[in-house]
């Protein structure tokens, strides 16, 4: 459980440097790069661990823990509603497919990555 709670937490720091990055760069009213970012990173981490053994504490680890803690859906969910809201509707509708179909895309990289070198 230790493990799991410090890979969550690394997960955690990773997308609060990630944001920090972003911002500095981002200008106002664009799309939410930095939580695409994790979350297609996150979803490539998923990806990979997929064919990893059934159960193991590894699998959960990286799961529960780093994948978990990199992502971010309600702060996704926010800024997209944000955006809509804001009048930006097409903006809004690319930060759903971009990071659905990216995000996919990802999973599918890492899985295929993993299974190759297995």
């Amino acid at each position: 459980m230790l493990v799991a709670l410090v890979a969550g937490a690394l997960g955690a720091l990773a997308r609060y440097a990630v944001t920090l990055l972003v911002a500095r760069r981002a200008r106002p009213q664009q799309l939410p790069r930095a939580v695409f970012i994790v979350n297609v990173a996150g979803c490539f981490i998923a990806g990979a661990v997929l064919p990893l053994a059934g159960g193991s504490e590894l699998r959960s680890v990286l799961l529960s823990g780093l994948a978990a803690g990199l992502t971010t859906f309600s702060t996704w969910t926010v800024e997209t509603v944000q955006l809509a809201l804001g009048g930006r509707g097409r903006a809004a509708l690319a930060s759903v497919l971009l990071n659905l179909v990216v995000g996919a895309a990802a999973a599918v990289l890492g899985m295929t990555l993993v299974s190759l070198l297995l």
